[in-house]
């Protein structure tokens, strides 16, 4: 029958490895992922999670290791531990880089966010320009429009102004005439023999 010490350390070395892999899979998920950050946010922290469920369980098999009473299984034991830790370093460079990945990410996310304000203001300006054209041009129809009528104005003013002078000349002449008439009858009335 095992001792309870080998059955502890047959079980966190079942453990370590389920870590493991369970990290690896994660990790393939981080570099599969293709967003939206909160998802690429929730795999770090996964893997930190599985991380430290890794490092408390290697940290378990170490104390067993030194806590074993035959010097050869102790060694055995730490020699485990130690690859263990190698592999768990490397690991640890790939969740860096996996947080690296993350916030550059995040940056770009930025980037795309603050480009797409960007083109938004660029059509509100560019509908503001629009905006102020037809303006433009709908008060350079009316500045022609008015154009138009005060020429046309001009013209019937300086009509009305040579009329009145004829209708003045036309008076003259008929008040003339009027007079030479009255003149006339005054005469053969009161001066017939002349």
């Amino acid at each position: 029958m095992a001792a309870p010490q080998d059955v502890h350390v047959r079980i966190c070395n079942q453990e370590i490895v389920k870590f493991d892999l369970e990290v690896k899979a994660l990790i393939q998920d981080i570099r599969d992922c293709s967003g939206p950050l909160s998802a690429l946010t929730e795999l770090n922290t996964q893997v930190k999670e599985k991380f430290q469920q890794l490092r408390h369980r290697i940290q378990e098999l170490e104390q067993s290791a030194k806590e074993q009473d035959k010097e050869s299984e102790k060694q055995v034991l730490l020699q485990e531990v130690e690859n263990h830790k190698k592999q768990m370093l490397r690991k640890t460079t790939k969740e860096s880089l996996a947080q690296t990945s993350s916030a550059i990410t995040e940056s770009l996310m930025g980037i795309s966010r603050m480009m797409s304000q960007q083109v938004q203001q660029s059509e509100e300006a560019v509908q503001t320009l629009v905006s102020s054209s037809r303006t433009l041009l709908d008060a350079n129809e009316e500045f022609k429009s008015m154009s138009g009528t005060i020429q046309l104005g001009r013209k019937l003013i300086t009509k009305y102004n040579r009329r009145e002078l004829t209708d003045k000349l036309l008076i003259f002449l008929a008040l003339a005439l009027f007079l030479a008439t009255v003149l006339y009858i005054v005469k053969k009335r009161l001066f017939p023999f002349l």
